[in-house]
Order: C-alpha cells, then structure tokens, then sequence
C-alpha cells in the first residue's frame, strides 16, 4: 500500500463536510457517552461531525494514492447494531480513525483519546497488530484541512492518562509530543 513517513495535509471538500455535518446530526440522539461524563448534546454532535471529517480526510488521502477505500460509514444505528468496527478499510486493511480539533489541542496538547472504562473499552486496546491513523483537524485555519500522520499499529503507541481530570479512568491518551520524542513520528 503507498504510504507516508511525514504528516500530509488534505483540503475537505464541501460535500464532504456537510455529509459528515449530517450523520453528526443523525447519530447524536443514538448515543450514550454518560459513562464518559460527556452528556453536552452540542459537544456530542461536534465530536461525531469531527471524527467523520478524519475519515473523509484519510479517504481523500489514500484514494489520492490509487488506494482502494471503504468507508467512511454513514450508517446510523440502533444501539445494539452499534460496532467498533474499523473505521476505514485500506486496500483491504482495517484502520481507526482518530480526530482532534487543533483548538483543543492548543488547550490540552495534542493527543488522542480511546476509550477505556469499567462500562465501555474500546476493543482496538487489545489488538497490538491494530492499525491507527492519527488526524488533526485544523479548525483555525480559514479552509477546512487536515494533517494526517502515517499509519501506526497500537503497541507502536505510547498511551497514559489525559491529562483532563475528568476523563482520567474512562479514556487513555496517545500525546503527539510524547511520540516525536520516542521517533515513533519525525517533527
């Protein structure tokens, strides 16, 4: 599969976000994230409209490479039709998706969060051999745009706790800063 050793940045195009903005509106009633402390409808609906703009972005940049792309799933489920299924599939290859705002990380440090509590882990945890691709969505900037860093499998990763308070015990964290200095990705 033709991949990438530094980030690459991909420009979203209109459609693309409002179909993401669309499912984020869709699914929001579907869900249940009160075991995360996350009961803000609007918070709710904006993490679901990011995550998809991550994969519409990591679709563009592997179709881009004449990669055969699955995905995204627009699906909105019940909540027991509810998966963690892959994300995207690349040629074949199942990949999660993670997404941050750019806004956030300048207030937290960038990172990605997977969820890891009593009530719900994401299953992806226990797959050392799981491939990840880690997305900014740069919200500051004036065109809808991304930076997508190179694929990694999750026992590449180094997870510790976020370092907000209230999601200690109900999410692990991957900070980028964290994996430039270990040079699982260059600066």
């Amino acid at each position: 599969m033709p991949t990438f050793q530094t980030s690459q940045v991909v420009l979203i195009p209109d459609d693309a976000k409002e179909r993401a903005r669309a499912f984020a509106v869709k699914v929001t009633d579907t869900v249940n994230y009160r075991d995360s402390n996350q009961t803000a409808i609007k918070k709710i609906r904006d993490d679901h409209f990011v995550s998809k703009l991550g994969e519409e972005a990591v679709r563009i940049l592997f179709e881009g490479r004449n990669c055969r792309v699955e995905g995204p799933d627009y699906g909105v489920y019940e909540a027991k039709r509810k998966s963690w299924a892959a994300d995207i599939k690349i040629n074949g290859l199942e990949v999660a998706v993670k997404t941050q705002r750019r806004s956030a990380a300048n207030r937290y440090g960038l990172s990605w969060t997977f969820q890891d509590s009593p009530e719900r882990r994401d299953p992806i945890l226990d797959m050392p051999d799981a491939w990840v691709c880690l997305v900014v969505f740069e919200d500051l900037k004036p065109e809808t745009e991304c930076l997508i860093y190179p694929l990694r499998k999750i026992k590449q990763l180094i997870f510790e706790a976020p370092r907000l308070t209230k999601l200690v015990g109900k999410k692990q964290a991957v900070y980028l800063e964290r994996l430039i200095t270990n040079g699982i990705f260059e600066k």
